[in-house]
């Protein structure tokens, strides 16, 4: 029974014209089974992983041979292997159409503006894969891009997948050894990168940036450069050739490569933090099934839909993005600042563009919040029908300000997962009501359960974010980690045969969850547990402070909370508002998540996706040493931690 009014209810016909519907219907009738709601599908799909994902490739009409075995060694993990005799392309899956719609929308801060059709993107493939084939690219290889959220960067992908070739993405805002640490692991034959990049308000050159990169991968054979820039300098590098250049040949059509499901897509990257990045790799077959369940049944992305996404290329959330061809919808990429020239900058577009569905972080709606900027009040968005959060657990005041100040009709979806799956474990769902703070569902096909520290089922109570049973897009291994010991420890170490995912959750009355955080960040005074997803909420709701960070300090035998607080430009932690934080937080959670310190700085450290880094944080204020700052946007914002005399008493 519910304990809460939802804040958003689906209408009864916005339920039956969903796909989320339609697939309910499509299993019952195909498998002749009663399947009345989304609870019971959702049992159905984990308890019967193998015919859940067979029909996932049926409704998802995949392109390719499924093969007559389904999944081995289905009670393993790892080990489960799904589809072992399958056959089929990524790239091919997401260039079925070849019409005339739009398939991408390039737009700038400077408001540029390239749109490409299906048409037009399939014969731009076409073009690159001949060259990259000429060049004796083959299943296998890898190609890197070192690139902004362009079009070009969408058909380097495309291209590599088409002949069974590794993509693997850096963002031009990593530095060169951020870059080194990841691409050098991996060995590309192929590196692709735009000469610059665009970002509040500033043009910043790459070139002399990828001379050195050419220079430092010895398996390089060829640099293709992207002209973003007139006004930037050449690439000076050997290897080096242009974009045009790479195209100017007269192929027509894509020879798509027939794979198997396991083949190796994507390599991703953890974030690097601690030490050097974990290459997660992605095999094809799981990718697609896993987007293509996200995309139409999650999301209800539709031929007719428009989606925009605000990420990087060093994010997952541009790998979920592109998936968004195989339904037909036309993407939108930005390149940019989404506060340049000003909060407006997203919403023009969205409004332009008629965005259907609007992805972005927490942070940026708290940011949005912050800056009083309500986009109701400035633009026409009839077309919004969804809006996707992630990147960090959206508070329940981001709840409230979307539907008063962005659009009050929409399925807004708090997503979480992570590069570790390229995908979610808890998402959206069309046909469910939305509720204050709780992501709306688990995935279909993921049995997420929240545990205890002893592996012990919790219902409704704070605990480990697992998942008991193997799905599609498990990785299928990490780089490198030939016995598998590294990607064993990251995930199976904690709980025998179950994936623990590093998230402190909690699943709720009306079916949802609740992320409190990272389990690697939970606060622990006098031995209770605090998710700092918490303590974040309550600090959000005073106005004078902008961004906040905590930690766990250890001191006189026992653990301390202390929160560092970013303040609006000419506020100062005064006593006052020092008060006025802990009365927020104590009147809102318990007395144990009040901050025995609070100290304010100029910055908080954060990954280059934007995500708040406590475990750096923590071991600067304990003296430990930070082995990897090229993994961070900002790494000289953990001097500001380093001897605080405030810490010392």
């Amino acid at each position: 029974m519910s304990t809460h009014s939802p804040i958003w209810q689906p209408s009864q016909s916005r339920i039956d014209a969903s796909q989320m519907e339609a697939f309910r219907h499509f299993v019952n009738n195909k498998l002749a089974l009663t399947l009345s709601d989304y609870q019971q599908l959702h049992r159905w799909s984990t308890d019967h992983p193998d015919q859940f994902w067979q029909a996932i490739w049926q409704f998802g009409e995949v392109i390719g041979t499924p093969g007559q075995r389904l999944l081995l060694n289905g009670d393993k993990m790892p080990g489960a292997r799904f589809f072992p005799d399958a056959r089929l392309n990524f790239a091919e899956n997401l260039l079925r159409y070849q019409d005339d719609r739009i398939a991408l929308v390039f737009r700038d801060e400077a408001a540029n503006r390239v749109a490409l059709s299906y048409n037009e993107l399939y014969h731009e493939v076409a073009r690159l894969a001949h060259h990259l084939r000429h060049l004796g690219v083959v299943a296998g290889d890898r190609v890197a891009a070192f690139m902004p959220n362009r079009i070009e960067t969408v058909v380097t992908m495309l291209a590599a997948a088409s002949l069974g070739a590794t993509f693997s993405s850096c963002s031009p805002d990593f530095g060169f050894n951020g870059v080194l640490d990841r691409f050098g692991q991996i060995q590309p034959k192929v590196l692709v990168a735009a000469n610059g990049y665009r970002y509040n308000g500033k043009v910043i050159d790459c070139s002399d940036k990828i001379a050195q990169i050419a220079d430092a991968i010895g398996s390089l054979q060829q640099v293709i450069v992207v002209p973003a820039f007139d006004a930037v300098a050449q690439v000076q590098h050997p290897l080096a050739i242009g974009w045009h250049q790479a195209l100017d040949n007269p192929a027509r059509s894509v020879s798509f490569t027939p794979l198997p499901f396991d083949h190796p897509l994507y390599v991703l990257y953890s974030s690097g933090t601690t030490g050097q990045p974990k290459c997660i790799v992605h095999g094809a077959g799981g990718t697609l099934l896993q987007h293509l369940k996200e995309l139409r049944l999650h999301t209800d992305i539709q031929r007719r839909d428009v989606l925009f996404y605000f990420t990087t290329c060093g994010w997952m959330m541009w790998n979920w993005l592109i998936s968004g061809l195989a339904t037909g919808a036309t993407l939108v990429l930005y390149d940019g600042s989404p506060f340049a020239p000003g909060p407006e900058v997203l919403w023009q577009l969205a409004e332009q563009e008629e965005v259907s569905v609007f992805g972005t972080s927490a942070k940026y709606i708290a940011a949005l919040e912050k800056a009083g900027y309500r986009p109701a009040e400035h633009h026409r968005l009839t077309q919004l029908k969804g809006l996707l959060s992630t990147g960090s657990p959206l508070a329940h005041e981001g709840f409230d300000f979307v539907y008063r100040h962005i659009h009050p009709d929409l399925c807004l979806s708090s997503i979480s997962g992570g590069t570790d799956i390229v995908s979610c474990f808890a998402l959206g769902n069309p046909i469910k009501p939305v509720y204050r703070g709780q992501l709306q569902s688990p995935g279909l096909g993921m049995k997420v359960e929240v545990y205890n520290e002893q592996g012990q089922p919790l219902q409704q109570q704070k605990g480990e974010l697992v998942c008991t049973t193997p799905f599609v897009s498990m990785p299928i291994g990490f780089w490198g980690d030939d016995d598998g010991s590294n990607y064993h420890h990251a995930y199976f170490d904690r709980f025998d045969n179950v994936w623990a995912h590093g998230d402190y959750a909690e699943t709720t009355a009306e079916g949802g969850l609740i992320i409190h955080g990272r389990s690697d960040a939970v606060l622990n005074p006098g031995g209770v547990r605090i998710g700092t997803a918490e303590i974040y909420r309550q600090v959000e709701k005073v106005d004078q402070v902008q961004e906040s960070l905590a930690i766990g300090q250890q001191w006189q035998d026992d653990v301390r909370v202390v929160l560092f607080v970013v303040l609006k430009p000419g506020t100062r932690l005064t006593d006052a508002l020092q008060q006025q934080i802990r009365t927020t937080i104590r009147a809102n959670t318990t007395p144990r998540h009040v901050p025995a310190k609070i100290i304010q700085v100029q910055d908080l450290p954060k990954t280059l996706s934007g995500k708040l880094v406590e475990l750096a944080v923590r071991k600067v204020v304990h003296g430990q040493a930070i082995t990897n700052t090229d993994a961070l946007a900002n790494p000289e914002s953990l001097q500001q931690f380093k001897h605080l005399p405030d810490l010392q008493c």
